[in-house]
């Protein structure tokens, strides 16, 4: 199964299947996953990159996803190519003697999953190729608001305000529009600034700015949430799951614990 998201920013991990350069890695940003892989193995002429080109073919093996902005995404590359000049990275021992490019570079991302202010993004860690899975070090393991996910994904094209043709969904959206108030401030939402709880029995609509604050309240030296509680059913809320359910892909994540197991067990 593809997974679908809207407002699609990532940093994917290409792997090198020829021969002659079997092993190098390139790391890249894309709103498009399928179209940049594309892209990169037809050559520098169809969009691909200098560094790629000829070079193919090439596998998409792993792509970090939810960056709440290209700006953000951007920022996550350019430390993951070059964690030796990130002063967020200094603490990451350079690539040792024997070690792969593709184990270095999963190590230096594992690292990076840790530091601030990536590790409080909503981000989802996402195998495209599971042959070419790793497991987290036992002391590197993200957050548990970052889950660990396998399979397809695919940038989902938002429909363009007044184009005419709205779908039933989109209808019966706006039509709710009206109806629906903010539990906190108690002004009308739209469903572009609408966060939603998912959970069985809740039908709390909220602002995403006005839950943001009200998730902050207990860090109030933090912008971005991490967890909170529910202002209509009191029960806890991960901020990524808020932001994956609000952008349709949360139904179709399969999730892994992202803790392990001896830890939850102590």
């Amino acid at each position: 199964m593809v997974v679908e998201v809207e407002c699609f920013f990532g940093v994917y991990m290409l792997y090198c299947t020829n021969p002659k350069f079997k092993g190098r890695i390139y790391i890249g940003f894309t709103v498009n996953p399928e179209r940049r892989i594309g892209q990169h193995n037809a050559g520098r002429h169809k969009g691909g990159a200098k560094r790629t080109s000829g070079r193919g073919p090439w596998e998409m093996v792993l792509i970090i996803h939810g960056f709440p902005s290209d700006i953000a995404a951007l920022r996550f590359e350019w430390a993951w190519q070059h964690p030796s000049y990130s002063r967020r990275l200094s603490h990451v021992g350079k690539r040792i003697r024997r070690e792969s490019s593709l184990h270095f570079h999963w190590r230096v991302v594992s690292h990076m999953l840790r530091v601030p202010p990536w590790s409080r993004l909503p981000l989802t860690v996402r195998w495209l190729r599971a042959e070419y899975h790793l497991k987290f070090d036992a002391a590197l393991w993200p957050p548990s608001h970052m889950p660990v996910a396998f399979g397809a994904v695919r940038a989902k094209k938002k429909r363009p305000a007044g184009d005419g043709v709205a779908s039933q969904e989109q209808r019966e959206e706006e039509e709710q529009e009206v109806k629906e108030r903010c539990k906190l401030c108690l002004e009308t939402v739209k469903s572009s600034d609408k966060l939603s709880c998912f959970l069985p029995s809740c039908d709390t609509v909220c602002h995403l700015i006005c839950l943001a604050k009200h998730f902050l309240k207990p860090e109030d030296n933090h912008l971005l949430p991490v967890e909170g509680r529910c202002p209509g059913c009191q029960r806890s809320l991960l901020w990524g799951n808020l932001i994956r359910h609000k952008n349709h892909c949360y139904d179709n994540l399969e999730e892994m614990a992202t803790v392990p197991l001896s830890q939850e067990l102590c």
